[in-house]
């Protein structure tokens, strides 16, 4: 639990793993900016968060879009306060094998990831660097370390990390902390789309992937939802620069 009441920006947060962090955030006492690409598709995560007693803001945003981005996070700071929490959660997937992959499939999942991390961080760390305190976490995943089909999100998950360890580098000496949350297999509608894809059934594939994992089961949101309540509370400020593999088991 943070020992002050922030303002948090959470993207990508309309469902799964934002949705989850969104509302762990709320809990941990903090005000949340629920950001997706359109503003009614918040409305579940909003409605969740203040019938807990929570303070959220629905916004919709593309965030590779830089005027989308300066205004939202400008809407932000101008409803709940000066955004020092971010989590770049916003993404994409086009999955193909390389000689499939079209350039519209590698632009699109490029401009969500890094792009719009790029362009989300910008914007907030203005408002941290402010503050002399700030955290910022990306969502970076075990496909950074290679997976079949998926050359587009695999180097912009890896893209994430690099561009976490220059952030803290950058960001240290005013207060901000960058880390990086690597997820695993975690059962959301994005992995469910990919079980429908492939033509398996999804428990069966829920099934296949536990079998996999040292814990023998699959992650859930909230397991990523914990992990970044931990990075952008007081208690994780000597800790910066850092990729988590959030995944049952060990990675490397």
């Amino acid at each position: 639990m943070s020992t002050e009441s922030r303002v948090a920006i959470v993207t990508g947060a309309a469902q799964g793993i934002g949705a989850a962090t969104a509302e762990r955030l709320a809990q941990d006492g903090h005000a949340v900016a629920v950001v997706d690409l359109k503003e009614d598709n918040c409305a579940d995560t909003v409605a969740r968060i203040t019938k807990a007693g929570g303070n959220a803001l629905a916004v919709g945003a593309d965030v590779s879009d830089s005027d989308a981005v300066e205004q939202a996070v400008a809407r932000v700071a101008d409803v709940l306060g000066p955004p020092t929490i971010l989590v770049n959660n916003a993404g994409v997937t086009r999955d193909n094998l390389l000689f499939k992959m079209t350039e519209v499939d590698w632009d699109t999942v490029m401009g969500v990831h890094l792009r719009g991390s790029f362009l989300m961080s910008k914007a907030a760390q203005a408002h941290m660097t402010a503050a002399k305190w700030g955290r910022i976490v990306n969502l970076s995943s075990t496909s950074a370390l290679g997976n079949r089909g998926q050359a587009n999100y695999s180097a912009a998950k890896a893209g994430l990390q690099g561009f976490t360890k220059t952030l803290a580098i950058e960001l240290g000496k005013f207060g901000i902390t960058v880390n990086a949350i690597a997820p695993g297999f975690i059962a959301t509608e994005m992995t469910k789309a990919t079980a429908e894809r492939v033509g398996v059934a999804w428990e069966d594939y829920k099934k296949g992937a536990a079998a996999q994992i040292p814990v023998a089961r699959v992650g859930a949101p909230e397991d990523i939802a914990n992990a970044v309540s931990f990075f952008t509370g007081d208690a994780a400020g000597f800790v910066s620069g850092q990729v988590l593999y959030v995944a049952g088991g060990p990675k490397a």
